[in-house]
């Protein structure tokens, strides 16, 4: 670009960013001449320019609060942290004009982010999200900021503690979410062995044989691990739910049933432990049973469709025929694709749109 450095990487996203809401606010003004010069210039990538400028209209009018924060906004963009921040910082906390003190704490942010200062970055953004909690730039540098900070913690903790049972851990985490639920499994294990009464470790390592695989053999790995988790945390739900599912899976209904009790006792408020007790209840034709825990399911997590659908079952075999179709179409509306652009865009073209 005319008259400019390589932008480094940390701050080269942020331009475009600070550019498209910089001319947004000034849209409908009639700025000075070196303040409509200064944002010209940084529209058009020549940031010693913008400066140029942005310097003369500061210097023309030194409490100019627009002026100032537009100054800092071209520093921080040419990579010029240092310079910028003292403005930056000032209008971020003093600016009575909510646009340019959002504008400020974004490049306030991202010039943070560049310089390792993440727990000033991280209070800046949590302000950010506090004034502005709907706005789509604020979420986005909150969310490179926490990206930030964990990547960092990552490498510290992989520096200074390779051999630890964490590093096996986190990197079996990794590993499921990008579905490689075998390497997973290898990595948990190598933290069991490092690490055999961690909590919550054969839990995870059970979880991740099931995703790996549903074979007999699987089963009862599985079962293995989410009792081992049991014996070092008893009041453990998630885990007699697991054991309850894999009991299903292996034609032990009453014995499911009794560990979904046990889960429904340890955790009155958890939702999937009392649907899936619910059924084993109307498998038992004790429909008034299931009513009730379905009900609870229901009211604790309206979308949950399971809960929904159950519950419709449920009223039919009591012959609660007006109930039974209000579930249906609670279970209708769940199903439905939401309204939104797409669909407008199918009406357009004069397409039959989804449910219409």
């Amino acid at each position: 670009m005319r008259g400019t450095r390589a932008l480094p990487q940390s701050v080269g996203s942020l331009t475009a960013l600070l550019l498209f809401a910089a001319l947004a606010h000034l849209r409908g003004q009639t700025p000075p001449d070196p303040l409509r010069q200064g944002i010209d210039s940084f529209q058009k990538g020549d940031y010693r320019a913008a400066q140029a400028a942005l310097e003369r209209a500061v210097a023309a009018s030194p409490a100019d609060a627009r002026a100032r924060t537009f100054l800092a906004l071209a520093q921080a963009g040419a990579g010029q942290c240092p310079q910028a921040l003292p403005d930056l910082k000032a209008q971020f906390a003093a600016n009575p004009d909510p646009e340019l003190k959002r504008l400020a704490g974004l490049a306030l942010v991202q010039c943070l982010v560049s310089r390792s200062q993440i727990a000033d970055a991280s209070s800046v953004a949590a302000e950010l999200q506090s004034r502005f909690p709907s706005d789509a730039d604020v979420l986005y540098q909150t969310a490179r900021v926490h990206m930030k900070a964990w990547n960092d913690a990552v490498l510290e903790m992989f520096r200074r503690t390779p051999a630890s049972y964490r590093v096996n851990q986190l990197s079996a985490e990794i590993f499921e979410t990008q579905g490689r639920y075998g390497e997973a499994v290898a990595e948990y294990r190598k933290a069991l062995e490092k690490n055999p009464s961690a909590v919550n470790l054969h839990y995870r390592l059970g979880r991740a044989v099931l995703l790996d695989s549903h074979q007999p053999q699987a089963l009862q790995e599985a079962r293995k691990q989410f009792e081992a988790e049991l014996a070092l945390s008893p009041a453990d739900a998630v885990c007699h739910y697991q054991i309850g599912q894999i009991l299903l899976a292996e034609q032990q209904p009453a014995e499911a049933a009794a560990r979904f009790e046990q889960a429904v006792r340890l955790s009155p408020e958890f939702p999937e432990a009392l649907v899936a007790l619910a059924r084993t209840r109307l498998n038992g034709r004790r429909t008034g049973e299931a009513i009730e825990l379905l009900e609870r399911a229901a009211k604790l997590q309206p979308q949950m469709e399971a809960a929904h659908y159950n519950l419709m079952l449920a009223y039919r075999n009591a012959g609660r025929t007006e109930e039974a179709q209000r579930e249906k179409a609670e279970i209708d509306r769940l199903r439905r694709p939401p309204e939104g652009e797409f669909t407008e865009f199918l009406k357009k073209l004069g397409e039959k749109a989804p449910n219409q």
